[in-house]
């Protein structure tokens, strides 16, 4: 087992690697892959291995909201000391907030963890098994919400989040031909009960959608990631015009230069600003009303005051400000 070989992961992760602008890595571990132990991960950790060798260490986030977690970690410590790779193993109490989802809550405490081992243990890019068949999970979730053009973009191959860079090497790869090779080569990944539980949207997205859209469309996996790919080059291009505008309006935004833009351009330049500066994102109905409030903030007097998250956007004089809620 030590020697297997998977040429789909090998090969996507080398590509990946290419694309990259990499920095030098000066320490000697300059890899991590987000390990679960799932099938996805596990390909992606044996790939790295066999491309990296003593570059490379695991990390585990142990979050304990499952009965089968200490087995999930049990599996991840035997397979990282057969593999000869470094494992950092955390466990993390991820409570959320009013609205928020459990999954929602989970999902950020392990993004913030793993930053704080990337930045612990001098890693450069920490990696994410994700493959293209959830990419086109994430990208029909973002449909059933009504997402905007960044929700429609799917998974970016390469980001940066607390400081750390964060890639997938495996988003343009087909799933099934990662676990065909995991099971040619007899490797074994555990398999996480949760995924068939469809009470979740995604689930039932990836049980129900997803099969019947390959079944019938086989090429879905590229055309999704190309216009995954075509949205994320737009949405850059919405930021950059939308950073130029907020530089030109203000910080905090002059209500009158605000109002001297076009309504689309208001509202490319209002998400931005909240997005940015607040990391809230309004609703379309939100958003509408806003712009309704400030074409009619002709006069001195004129109040304008939204909810938007978990905060309020309001004139403060002849500026917009944006204040959370006591």
């Amino acid at each position: 087992m030590a020697g297997a070989c998977l040429p789909a992961a090998e090969t996507a992760l080398r590509a990946w690697a290419a694309r990259q602008p990499m920095l030098d890595a000066g320490g000697a571990q300059p890899w991590a892959v987000a390990y679960s132990g799932g099938a996805d991960s596990t390909a992606l950790l044996w790939a790295a291995q066999r491309l990296w060798p003593g570059q490379v260490q695991a990390f585990h986030i142990h979050h304990g909201l499952q009965a089968v977690a200490d087995d999930f970690a049990h599996h991840v410590v035997q397979t990282c000391a057969a593999l000869g790779v470094p494992l950092r193993l955390v466990r993390v109490q991820a409570g959320h907030a009013p609205g928020q989802s459990p999954e929602d809550a989970a999902r950020q405490a392990r993004y913030a963890e793993l930053a704080r081992l990337a930045q612990a243990h001098q890693v450069d890019w920490v990696l994410l098994g994700q493959h293209a068949q959830d990419q086109v999970e994430t990208v029909l979730l973002a449909l059933t919400r009504g997402a905007g053009v960044p929700g429609l973009a799917g998974m970016p191959e390469a980001m940066e989040r607390h400081g750390v860079r964060f890639g997938r090497p495996l988003l343009h790869t087909d799933g099934r031909v990662l676990r065909a090779e995991l099971a040619a080569q007899g490797v074994a990944h555990v398999q996480d009960p949760s995924n068939q539980d469809e009470r979740y949207t995604r689930n039932r997205i990836r049980a129900r959608l997803v099969p019947g859209l390959l079944e019938a469309f086989p090429a879905s996996l590229d055309t999704f990631g190309r216009s995954a790919r075509a949205l994320a080059q737009a949405q850059r291009v919405l930021a950059e015009v939308a950073e130029q505008d907020l530089q030109a309006v203000g910080q905090p935004p002059a209500i009158a230069a605000v109002r001297r833009l076009g309504r689309d351009r208001q509202a490319n330049l209002l998400r931005h600003w909240l997005r940015q500066g607040w990391g809230v994102a309004p609703s379309e109905a939100q958003l509408l009303e806003l712009l309704d409030q400030l074409a009619a903030c002709a006069t001195r007097g004129h109040r304008i005051q939204l909810k938007v998250a978990d905060g309020r956007v309001q004139r403060q004089g002849a500026v917009l400000v944006f204040a959370r809620d006591l």
